[in-house]
C-alpha cells in the first residue's frame, strides 16, 4: 500500500489540453474514483499514474518517491482495463500467473499466489479452463486476479465493468469493493457511471474538461456540490435549474423567477447580500419536490408553485413527473404508486432547506 500524490499534473496532446494542473492526494489503502463524462481527462490521469503517459508538467509521487519519469515496470502498479485483455491461448491459471512468471517468481510461489488470487475472486474451479469457455463476468474476474496476484502497491482500474450486463455490474461492484477491503490496496478507479462511483468509492474526484471540480465522499458530492457542473452531473434524474433574481422587499430576501417568487429565511441574507438585484442559478433535486396533498414529509420547509403535468415517466418504484410552470419544465420524483395524468394541474411543494444557489458567472455554489 502507498499514498499517491499528484502535483499540478498537466498533459497535452498537440494543442489539446487533456488534463490541466491536477492536484490530488490518494490516501494509503483508499478506494478513490475518478468520475466524469467522456473526454474529461480521467483516463489520461490514470495513465500518468501508471507511467503509460509522461506528463508535460507536474509530478507523480508514490509516498515520498517521485515516480514521474519512472517506467511502469518499476512502479509496482497493476491495471485492469475495460477490455478483459486475457490471453486466449492460455488457461486461466497461466493468465493469472503470467505477471509472476515474467518476474521469475519460483514455481511453488506462483502456484500459491495464483490459488490465493483465484480464491479471492471465486474462480478457483476455473483454473484449468480457457477464456473462450468463460462468461464475460468470469473473464473480468480473471483480469482482476491477474492484477492483484503481484500484490501491487497501487491498483488502477479503467472502467472495468463497462462490458458487463446490468445485473452482473451490480454484483461485481460489491465484489470489487469487498476485495479491495480485504487486500487493502490503494485503488484508483475510473468510470463515467455515477452509480458505480457513489456505491464503491471512499471518495470521488469529479472531473470535467481536464480539471478536478470537487473531491469528497458520496454524501458530500451529492448533497453539497461545490459548483454547477457537479450539481448537474451527479443525480438521476438531474437537478432542476432555473435563473432567478435576488431581491429584497418588505425586509424579506426573495428569489424572483419568471413564473414564481420564493421567500428565503433570514439566515441567507448575509450570504446573498452582494447578489441583490443580480441573476443567480437556483437548483433543487427532483426528490426534494412533492405534489401537494400526497405524502409530504413533516420536516421540510415548504413553498408551493403551480404547474401542469406535461409528461409522465413510470419507473416502477418511482415516477418522474415533467411539470410545466409556464416558462420552464421541472422534474418531480414521486412514488410509483402516484397516479398522474397528463394535463393535470398540480401544486408542487419545494423543500426550501434543499435549495442550491450558484453564482451565474463563476458557477460556484453559494449554498
Amino acid at each position: 500500500m502507498v499514498k499517491v500524490r499528484l502535483e499540478n499534473l498537466t498533459k497535452r496532446f498537440g494543442k489539446v489540453v487533456a488534463i490541466s494542473k491536477v492536484n490530488l492526494t490518494i490516501r494509503d489503502g483508499e478506494f478513490i474514483v475518478l468520475l466524469g463524462p467522456s473526454g474529461c481527462g480521467k483516463t489520461t490521469t490514470l495513465r500518468c499514474i501508471a507511467g503509460l503517459e509522461i506528463p508535460d508538467e507536474g509530478k507523480v509521487f508514490f509516498g515520498d518517491q517521485d515516480v514521474t519519469l519512472l517506467p511502469p515496470k518499476d512502479r509496482n502498479v497493476s491495471m485492469v482495463f475495460q477490455s478483459y485483455a486475457v490471453w486466449p491461448h492460455m488457461s486461466v491459471f497461466d493468465n493469472i500467473a503470467f505477471p509472476l512468471k515474467i518476474k521469475n517468481v519460483p514455481e511453488s510461489e506462483v502456484k500459491k499466489r495464483v490459488e490465493w488470487a483465484a480464491e479471492l475472486l471465486k474462480i478457483k474451479e476455473l483454473l484449468n479452463r480457457y477464456p473462450h469457455q468463460l462468461s464475460g463476468g468470469q473473464r473480468q474476474r480473471v483480469a482482476v486476479a491477474r492484477a492483484i496476484v503481484i500484490e501491487p502497491a497501487v491498483l488502477l482500474m479503467d472502467e472495468p465493468l463497462s462490458n458487463l450486463d446490468a445485473l452482473l455490474r451490480v454484483m461485481m461492484r460489491s465484489e470489487l469493493k469487498k476485495l479491495q477491503r480485504k487486500i487493502k490496496v490503494t485503488t484508483i478507479y475510473v468510470t463515467h457511471d455515477q452509480v458505480e462511483a457513489m456505491t464503491m468509492a471512499d471518495r470521488i474526484a469529479v472531473m470535467n474538461q481536464g480539471k478536478i471540480m470537487q473531491v469528497g465522499t458520496s454524501d458530500e458530492i451529492y448533497n453539497k456540490p461545490s459548483n454547477l457542473f457537479v450539481a448537474g452531473f451527479i443525480g438521476s434524474p438531474r437537478m432542476n435549474f432555473f435563473d432567478a433574481t435576488i431581491a429584497e422587499k418588505e425586509d424579506k430576501i426573495l428569489i424572483e423567477a419568471q413564473d414564481f417568487t420564493i421567500a428565503l429565511e433570514e439566515k441567507y441574507r448575509s450570504i446573498l447580500a452582494e447578489y441583490l438585484n443580480k441573476t443567480v442559478t437556483v437548483g433543487i433535486r427532483p426528490e426534494h419536490m412533492y405534489i401537494e396533498k400526497h405524502m409530504i414529509p413533516t420536516d421540510i420547509k415548504p413553498w408551493k408553485i403551480k404547474g401542469k403535468i406535461d409528461f409522465v415517466e413510470p419507473l416502477g418504484s418511482d415516477t418522474i413527473l415533467h411539470v410545466n410552470t409556464g416558462s420552464m419544465l421541472i422534474l418531480v420524483k414521486v412514488p410509483g404508486s402516484y397516479r398522474a395524468k397528463i394535463g393535470e394541474e398540480v401544486e408542487v411543494v419545494l423543500d426550501l432547506n434543499q435549495l442550491h444557489i450558484f453564482d451565474k458567472k463563476s458557477e460556484k455554489a453559494l449554498f
